[in-house]
């Protein structure tokens, strides 16, 4: 595989005034696990906890000048600071990509760096020939939650007990997250199910999501 320029991506969606994007190098792993650490101590259980060892990044991530793997990971800098950083999973079998994990230094929090990491995300996947792109959300944040559904995300359900996460101070918990996704191929690309195929539940559920299909028929 191979992930597109990221200069490419930025005629398509610039970055916040100011800022500048970078693919992780290797010797900015340290700086980027302190930061993270900093930024959301939270983040030292669950699921996104890999984040804070260098062996994942050296396993994973897609590093400056080495070889390309499924995970990308673009730092965002002002100036010379780092004021965050979002990941992607390249899912090659289904082409989908996952908007896997980000943070942002809470003092850059007013950049709408939430906003463009959603816009970023979907012109890489357009760029990969993805036809999906999802991710999953905390709801502990609003801020995040709007971001998502301002760059058109559709809420399609919670997953309870997802993932684990620091509730207080020394007490560990599985919490739900919300589950976002938006469609990147024309429907008419898209097998429509059929009601038949369906369980009641199921039916009103998915005409709930999607209005703008047909069940019976083809999309609207």
């Amino acid at each position: 595989m191979k992930w597109p320029e990221l200069a490419d991506i930025e005629t398509r969606v610039p970055p916040p005034e100011g800022c500048r994007v970078t693919r992780l190098n290797r010797r900015d792993i340290p700086l980027l696990i302190d930061s993270i650490r900093r930024w959301y101590p939270d983040v030292a259980v669950g699921g996104a906890s890999s984040y804070l060892t260098q062996a994942f990044y050296e396993t994973d991530a897609t590093l400056e000048g080495e070889v390309d793997k499924p995970l990308l990971v673009v730092m965002v800098w002002k100036g010379e600071a780092l004021a965050g950083f979002v990941s992607w999973d390249w899912e090659e079998a289904p082409q989908a990509l996952y908007a896997r994990f980000g943070v942002v230094d809470p003092e850059h929090r007013a950049l709408g760096m939430g906003t463009f990491s959603m816009q970023f995300g979907e012109a890489l996947g357009r760029l990969m020939g993805a036809g999906f792109i999802y991710s999953m959300c905390t709801l502990k944040m609003p801020s995040m939650q709007k971001a998502f559904e301002r760059a058109g995300y559709r809420l399609l359900g919670f997953a309870p007990g997802y993932d684990r996460e620091l509730v207080s101070p020394g007490v560990v918990k599985r919490v739900f997250e919300a589950y976002y996704a938006k469609i990147l191929v024309p429907h008419d690309l898209l097998s429509v199910p059929q009601a038949r195929n369906m369980t009641p539940q199921t039916l009103a559920l998915f005409k709930s999501l999607f209005p703008e299909f047909d069940v019976e028929l083809e999309p609207k």
